[in-house]
């Protein structure tokens, strides 16, 4: 055989092995171990090839000047190049693998499993929805990229030429999940015609933005050159590309797009969702199992909510009377928070403030819950004005400190009157620190790890995770007013529910209707935020069951722990167990076991489950 390294063009030699579909080691290493790390490497490799915005991401800009191919014959190439990296790592002898590999060997099987089992159900046909998709990755090209020196721009002008590919592609697949019945329901599509019409009248622009402000190392002649070749031969046609994407999607896509909302009603869609679940929850809970655990969550949260309730000043100030029992003082205090101006903010960059200061507020907590902190800040931006209306309240886009692009939190300005301040701590806990910020980039920058686990994301690990850092509010004393600690439970309570709407509308036969007004009945979320959510499940079946069934295992772990370990109990040590995921230099926590619950995705745990 020969060596490919994924990461370096040598044109002929990769080319061919590539478009053959077949993947070549440099004869499997004797040694298991290193046969194993081998092939973590060339798998790294091989994505820096095939996913040169992932590289990018990374700090690598060897392939800067392309783009990523998602036509059909590429996503199949790749499926079965993934398939052969399964083969040859099952091919490896586990038995020679001591316990840190074996995790490796674990999470890396998982991994490409889920990838090629997934793969039957060809939703990379539906590869465009209200919160995701081409549309809103163009106007968005220009940001978390180098730009450096002369040929950061020219390879920025080069990719953003590929855009009408990119488009035709995507338009390729699209047709053919038409045909084949595999689209996302209708209703998640409305508010696409309004976000098409915002990117052509103006989303677009942020395109120009490396392009006003280029280093001093470029001359002024060359930056007029750069600058005419944006004005003139590149946004005119990416313009043109988003126009054509838009009049296919409206006129013809939207409208052939199915009415039903179940995954269950897609061609295998019983076996897609059950795949989607096993994926989401790494378990093999059954949706009748998911739904009768969130109706139990629901009714243990309501019980502390009712408690919160009666210790606030709503009580004194503003129910006349406490007669007709708990549903009745619960809808009076959810009308009472959707509806008095106190828990709103007036301007968007007052709600923007209001977050950065929760934000610093917890980095001074921090040390008292983390020995391990990470190197990576994070800030916070508002959503882009073009998607923020169909957007969900907020979310995390992870940064790499060797692209010098650090972490952020990113909420929704749009519709303040939807946006109630209650909700902003444990929001803040859950996007930026101690949840998603903390826990990614800390996994980023571990050492002695192979590359993939540093990008992988276990759902239930990751929203777990950040589940779980909402409850960590409690132990910084966040949660002192009511109002505040209502939100909590509010959102403890928003995550509970999904686990009853997901399985609902995906395999009990709820409808979209019955689905919001369970929302409505048992949360203080607003109605629009109610709906986006819904149509967020809705368009991606099992994904908010992970959040509930990942925090459930982490403070169980940690429940067992502290019992256990009595005076011994360490929180900081026991969160340095769970997010490095592997075993620290010394710990009472049985660190191997805690790695493996956590990462695995708590059911392919191979321990004795002992402290």
């Amino acid at each position: 055989g020969c060596a490919v390294r994924y990461g370096m063009r040598t044109p002929l030699t990769v080319v061919s092995i590539l478009a053959a579909g077949v993947l070549l080691g440099a004869g499997q290493a004797a040694d298991p171990t290193e046969s194993l790390h081998a092939l973590f490497q060339e798998w790294f490799d091989w994505q820096l090839f095939q996913y040169p915005e992932m590289a990018m991401a990374r700090g690598d800009y060897t392939h800067a000047d392309q783009v990523t191919d998602h036509s059909l014959r590429a996503i199949e190439r790749r499926h079965r190049q993934t398939q052969a990296f399964l083969e040859r790592l099952r091919g490896i002898d586990t038995e020679g693998l001591d316990r840190d590999d074996l995790l490796d060997y674990e999470l890396f099987d998982l991994q490409l499993t889920n990838a090629v089992e997934g793969h039957r159900f060809r939703m990379f046909l539906a590869p465009l929805g209200g919160r995701y998709g081409l549309h809103q990755q163009i106007p968005q090209m220009g940001e978390r990229v180098r730009f450096a020196g002369d040929d950061d721009y020219v390879n920025y002008l080069k990719r953003l030429g590929q855009v009408p590919k990119l488009v035709h592609d995507t338009i390729d697949l699209l047709r053919t999940g038409l045909q084949e019945g595999r689209t996302p329901p209708r209703v998640t599509l409305l508010g696409l015609t309004g976000q098409f019409q915002a990117i052509l009248d103006g989303g677009l622009d942020a395109l120009v933005e490396p392009c006003t402000h280029m280093p001093a190392s470029i001359n002024e002649a060359r930056r007029q050159e750069l600058r005419r070749r944006f004005d003139e031969e590149v946004f005119p046609v990416v313009w043109s590309a988003v126009s054509e994407l838009e009049e296919y999607v409206v006129n013809r896509y939207i409208p052939g797009c199915r009415e039903t909302i179940a995954a269950a009603d897609l061609p295998d869609g019983e076996a897609y969702y059950a795949h989607q679940l096993r994926v989401m929850t790494t378990t093999d809970l059954t949706p009748t199992g998911i739904h009768e655990l969130g109706l139990q969550e629901v009714e243990r949260i309501k019980a502390e909510m009712m408690q919160v309730i009666r210790s606030s000043d709503f009580m004194q100030r503003y129910l006349t009377s406490d007669e007709g029992g708990d549903d009745k003082l619960f809808q009076a205090f959810l009308s009472y928070l959707r509806s008095d101006p106190r828990f709103y903010h007036q301007t968007e960059e007052d709600l923007l403030v209001g977050y950065r200061d929760i934000c610093k507020r917890v980095d001074a907590h921090l040390p008292a819950l983390f020995r391990t902190l990470p190197r990576l800040p994070y800030g916070v931006r508002k959503i882009p004005a073009f998607m923020a209306p169909s957007q969900t309240t907020a979310y995390y886009r992870h940064g790499d400190i060797r692209n010098a692009e650090p972490g952020y939190f990113y909420a929704n300005t749009h519709a303040l009157d939807q946006r109630p301040k209650y909700e902003m701590i444990p929001l803040a806990l859950h996007e930026a620190v101690p949840g998603h910020h903390l826990q990614i980039a800390i996994a980023q920058e571990l050492e002695g790890l192979p590359e993939f686990r540093k990008d992988a994301y276990v759902t239930a690990f990751g929203e777990g995770w950040a589940l779980y850092a909402e409850r960590l509010g409690l132990e910084m004393g966040l949660y002192d007013d009511p109002y505040d600690d209502f939100g909590r439970l509010l959102y403890e309570m928003w995550r509970a529910c999904r686990l009853v709407v997901d399985t609902g509308m995906h395999a009990l036969g709820w409808s979209r209707d019955r689905a919001i007004q369970f929302m409505v009945d048992n949360t203080a979320l607003s109605r629009l935020n109610i709906e986006n959510e819904i149509d967020r499940y809705i368009s991606w079946p099992g994904q908010a069951c992970a959040y509930k069934i990942g925090e459930l295992k982490i403070r169980e772990l940690r429940k067992a722990a502290e019992e256990g370990l009595g005076k011994r109990f360490d929180v900081r040590e026991f969160h340095d167990v769970v997010l490095w995921l592997r075993r620290p230099p010394s710990t009472a926590l049985k660190a191997a076991c805690f790695g493996l619950l956590a990462s695995v995705g708590f059911a392919r745990a191979r321990c004795d489950g002992s402290f």
